[in-house]
């Protein structure tokens, strides 16, 4: 449901050392430049897991340079374009640990919640990886609202958010079929308290009414229909609303400001 991060939005370079050797096997105490060069290679090779693994070795051979850094946060790239997400996420949670301080922590927390954000599936099954996205996408508009990943991750909360309500949807119409109204009413309520400013709302508000007619709670169907209106006048879902008063019509009381439709 988005499009992958490539390597131009990184800070990935080569070693300008000239060296070439892209054999795959390793070597024992092998210099940062020849180790570092031929993951670097694997990467543009898209032989990702060879590539971590390569990366890796810098940091397990040479841990206190400073290519050892940046080769940490290169094997969690690798990880993340391979699809291992939960590799790329104990990686880069690795890295905010031990570099908390680091100019690319920044990208560390979006690169983890990226990882999370494309785990997301349908509405029709669980939503954990939603819930873990919209938490670490919140967590970079706190920690680095200035950054150049702040306004991505707004738009991907808007997203994200939207997910959930329409999980909370499904879940409401499944339970107002089934004819368990009070239980759909719940998660009604959920999305147009929690998740107002998504595109699920004039539906939430119309199936809400529904549910508080099918209960013969009238007054309250009238006072979500008259929010409806005043919300959202040009909606299919007032529309609806209107029709599925039986026999009655609705008018409008001029001092009040909101449609209702007459009760005996």
């Amino acid at each position: 449901m988005v499009m992958r991060i490539t390597l131009n939005i990184f800070f990935i370079v080569a070693l300008l050392t000239g060296c070439s050797n892209t054999d795959d096997t390793v070597d024992k105490e092998a210099s940062v430049e020849l180790l570092y060069n031929r993951a670097f290679s694997q990467l543009r090779s898209g032989t990702y897991g060879l590539a971590a693994k390569g990366f890796l070795e810098v940091d397990r051979q040479h841990p206190y340079s400073d290519w050892a850094t940046k080769a940490q946060l290169m094997a969690a790239f690798c990880y993340y374009q391979s699809n291992k997400y939960d590799d790329a996420i104990l990686s880069l949670e690795r890295f905010v640990r031990i570099h908390p301080s680091n100019s690319n922590v920044p990208y560390a927390f979006y690169l983890k919640a990226i990882s999370y954000y494309e785990q997301i599936s349908d509405v029709g099954r669980d939503q954990k990886m939603t819930r873990l996205a919209l938490k670490s996408l919140n967590e970079i508009l706190v920690r680095f609202p200035d950054s150049k990943y702040a306004r991505d991750s707004s738009l991907k909360i808007d997203l994200a958010r939207d997910h959930l309500a329409g999980k909370e949807m499904e879940i409401g119409r499944y339970y107002e079929r089934k004819g368990y109204y009070l239980a759909a009413i719940n998660r009604y309520k959920q999305v147009i308290e929690k998740f107002q400013t998504t595109t699920h709302v004039p539906e939430a508000l119309h199936r809400l009414t529904e549910s508080y007619l099918a209960i013969g709670l009238k007054e309250q169907a009238n006072k979500t229909a008259s929010v409806l209106g005043h919300n959202f006048p040009g909606s299919d879902w007032y529309v609806d609303s209107f029709k599925i008063i039986k026999g009655k019509t609705f008018l409008e009381d001029k001092k009040k400001k909101y449609w209702y439709w007459p009760f005996n």
